[in-house]
């Protein structure tokens, strides 16, 4: 059976065997998207021989800007829950703060609870997004910087 098997694998099409290929990052480092800068900003020390690394040591990209804010006493990314004190209209949206150009929203009425969650995607692009069950109007305040790539 084992020997019918390699043979098989020896005899598959090139095509067929060049369709897996391995996850690489290689592309997006040689075209531009990633500045030298940013890469130095957002890598750390690393860890000294023989020692187990801290987190802070081994950590890259948006984890190691949290911790950093972290140590300064300051939140990187603010994880209290939106402050619903009124149904968003188009006049009076409910403003949404995100350092990325998309953010995810779970709305659940106002008042609060009122129905099931319902995740909405707002878009930098957009002027306004809408709840498709309370209609209740959300918009974004972009306060990333245009320069961060974060993928």
């Amino acid at each position: 059976m084992f020997a019918l098997r390699r043979a098989a694998v020896a005899v598959a099409p090139v095509a067929a065997r060049a369709s897996v290929r391995p996850f690489s990052v290689m592309g997006a480092r040689l075209s531009g998207a990633v500045s030298a800068e940013s890469i130095e900003k957002n890598l750390g020390p690393g860890g000294q021989a023989g020692q187990v690394p801290t987190d802070l040591e081994q950590a890259t990209g948006l984890e190691r800007i949290e911790l950093l804010a972290k140590l300064e006493g300051k939140e990187f990314f603010d994880m209290e829950p939106l402050n619903m004190t009124h149904i968003g209209t188009v006049k009076n949206p409910i403003v949404v703060k995100s350092h990325d150009n998309v953010r995810f929203v779970g709305c659940t009425g106002y008042p609060a609870e009122s129905h099931d969650t319902i995740w909405i995607s707002l878009d930098k692009s957009h002027d306004n997004d809408r709840c498709p069950e309370c209609g209740s109007v959300f918009t974004m305040d972009f306060v990333g910087s245009e320069d961060d790539h974060h993928h």
